[in-house]
């Protein structure tokens, strides 16, 4: 890793605009390119500064979901995280973090001035439009370990063996926390062909349950069956990017999945190439706010399992997971693996 100091010396090969961030490097900015490069359920610690757009979101003194940050003003997160407060205040937001109880001179603790939930969010379908957007009081100051990820688009051709990788401090398993120092944890992933996803969550047809989990046009799956990796509660809202010729593209959301235990089902993320112009209208409308008027800047918690004094790190009720409808899972599984390898 590099120090505050030794920053200023990495300059992004294109585009970038320079920003004096938190360490105080007068660094060229440029989403999707972090400085550093090298659990998710069945993932690896992840090393820090490789993921700088990875963000906690905390609901009062709690970690309940990961977002992304895609510019210095905006967050991405999803809309089931918002269930029980819609009021803006109620948040915060960490960025630069690699363990969540440890904060370094990177680290930073945001306030959010706007949430925009989609509007047709679990209208047409369970867990439909499962997406948010926050705008931050005050700019973010980019730093080594504080960066944006680039936002997918239409136009984004991926590669579809490309491997992505999850990232987030969600549970290990359905039954295990993640434990102190609440190391973020990533995964490498491969996307699943939207059709063969949708056959695997397909409900049986003895089935009839109009609020059955089923994958639409506005979502996209990854998973890793060989090692098992999926996300899991606490990973909700966080980031799944994949690399194109050498940027990192925020291409899903994290959103739902089967519970995580062996043997995992893909992951479903929601699809930001879909909501691409839903992302840019809204922020289009919403201007910069007037940095005089955004509260006054909060220390840098260190999250810990402690009720009181300190903060609490996890809530194993921060997250929606879908039921595990499927009588053969293991099954469906082996079958959907023997067609992705054939298909390679």
């Amino acid at each position: 890793t590099l120090s505050p100091a030794d920053a200023s010396s990495l300059r992004a090969p294109r585009d970038g605009v320079p920003n004096a961030g938190a360490s105080g490097c007068d660094c060229f900015t440029v989403c999707g390119r972090p400085q550093f490069t090298g659990k998710i359920f069945g993932g690896n610690a992840a090393k820090p500064g490789r993921w700088p757009w990875q963000a906690s979101l905390l609901l009062g003194n709690q970690h309940i979901c990961g977002a992304t940050l895609i510019d210095k003003n905006w967050l991405i997160s999803a809309a089931h995280c918002f269930q029980r407060s819609h009021n803006p205040s109620s948040y915060r937001i960490l960025l630069g973090y690699n363990q969540l109880s440890k904060p370094t001179n990177y680290s930073l603790m945001m306030t959010v001035r706007k949430l925009i939930v989609h509007e047709d969010y679990n209208r047409f379908h369970r867990m439909s439009r499962d997406i948010v957007l926050m705008q931050l009081h005050q700019p973010v100051e980019y730093n080594s370990h504080v960066l944006p990820a680039c936002l997918a688009d239409a136009d984004l051709q991926l590669d579809p063996f490309i491997s992505c990788w999850i990232t987030g401090w969600g549970m290990l398993t359905e039954n295990t926390f993640l434990p102190p120092p609440f190391q973020l944890q990533e995964g490498e992933v491969r996307l699943i062909d939207q059709d063969l996803c949708a056959w695997f969550y397909e409900p049986p047809p003895s089935i009839k349950d109009p609020n059955a989990y089923m994958v639409k046009e506005d979502m996209l799956c990854a998973a890793e069956f060989e090692k098992q990796r999926s996300v899991c509660r606490g990973d909700s809202g966080g980031p799944l990017v994949c690399p194109v010729q050498g940027v990192w593209y925020l291409v899903g959301v994290a959103s739902w999945s089967t519970e995580c235990l062996k043997p995992v089902g893909p992951s479903v993320f929601a699809k930001v190439s879909y909501f691409s112009q839903w992302i840019q209208e809204k922020k289009s409308a919403n201007p910069d706010p007037d940095i005089v008027l955004a509260p006054t800047t909060e220390k840098t918690p260190a999250l810990t399992t402690e009720k009181t004094p300190g903060l609490t790190a996890f809530n194993p009720q921060d997250t929606v997971k879908p039921q595990v409808f499927m009588v053969l899972l293991s099954s469906q599984i082996f079958l959907l693996q023997l067609i992705l390898l054939r298909n390679r």
